[in-house]
């Protein structure tokens, strides 16, 4: 039997929404850009269950070193040692709020590390179990529910605040997350990247709004999947955020960054992104943001303004 399809789409999810459609987005400050960034601390296990699944490869070379690939786990784990500092270094000198996503076994291990982010204001969010245990749709509902719960459940003990935000490990999910991470009380997701603006999703339960993150400037996508260049990737984000300021003239536009301490927060890379956010900090007012501030600040339009769309 042919499945339904909804306008534009072959799921249920959220809305199609062209952009020209939709009523005009003004940020708090009248700002035409929100900028933010994500921060993600992620723990790759040494022996992760038999069950688990991940996308990992190797660590440089070009086969896969015999487990425990020691290359590789420790080249993540700088991140959490060295890296992280940089980076929030950096954000911080451009007034750039951290949205630091932080997975379970994140927090166990770390406490330090996350009671460091805390005191430094970063917003923290959550980010699953650990990157070696994606969610996907082998998994049965209940193995998800207790995925999500015991994610969440982490970061308050380790935080004393329930987040409200979520991003899946590598951004996977099954088709049930968006449903389930809803009914858990989380207010946005960050797995979604098809948009300049927020948009809502379509959940029978709770409310919850995609936060979409710019994925052509992730420093995974473009530094190490792509391999692109330094000098471009510092181009990318000062260019995107002055084509973005421009079109946001007509209705507001959104940028979050994607970062990892372990491949951002190595010492030739951080000066680059320095000298990108100082390009963009040139560009003029920008309205600079948390995760749950530019969420926030879109639901209150939308409660305002019924008629605001998706």
């Amino acid at each position: 039997m042919p499945a339904e399809r909804s306008y534009g789409m072959d799921h249920e999810h959220y809305r199609w929404s062209p952009l020209p459609e939709r009523p005009q987005l003004v940020w708090p400050t009248g700002a035409p850009l929100a900028l933010g960034a994500v921060v993600l601390l992620e723990h790759y296990e040494w022996q992760p269950p038999e069950d688990a699944y991940t996308l990992r490869s190797a660590s440089g070379g070009l086969i896969k070193l015999p487990d425990p690939d020691y290359l590789r786990l420790t080249h993540r784990e700088y991140g959490h040692r060295v890296g992280i500092f940089r980076l929030l270094d950096t954000l911080e000198r451009h007034d750039v709020p951290a949205t630091v996503a932080v997975d379970l076994l994140t927090a166990f291990h770390y406490p330090w590390l996350v009671d460091h982010c805390v005191e430094r204001g970063c917003e923290i969010i959550a980010h699953g179990v650990a990157a070696s245990r994606l969610i996907t749709s082998k998994m049965s509902i209940e193995q998800e529910l207790d995925t999500i719960a015991t994610s969440i459940a982490g970061i308050e003990r380790a935080t004393g605040r329930r987040p409200v935000g979520w991003f899946s490990p590598e951004g996977v999910e099954s088709e049930r997350t968006p449903a389930l991470l809803a009914s858990a009380g989380i207010s946005y997701v960050c797995d979604w990247p098809n948009d300049e603006q927020p948009y809502a999703m379509t959940v029978p339960e709770g409310s919850l709004i995609s936060l979409p993150l710019f994925l052509e400037a992730d420093d995974e996508f473009a530094l190490w999947t792509r391999r692109m260049r330094l000098p471009d990737w510092q181009r990318l984000i000062v260019e995107s955020a002055e084509t973005l300021r421009h079109d946001g003239g007509t209705s507001g536009r959104l940028l979050m960054l994607t970062l990892r301490p372990w491949l951002t927060g190595q010492p030739f890379r951080v000066p680059v992104l320095d000298a990108a956010l100082t390009g963009v900090d040139d560009l003029g007012p920008i309205w600079k943001a948390t995760g749950h501030q530019i969420v926030t600040a879109y639901d209150d339009i939308r409660s305002r303004n019924p008629q605001v769309r998706p």
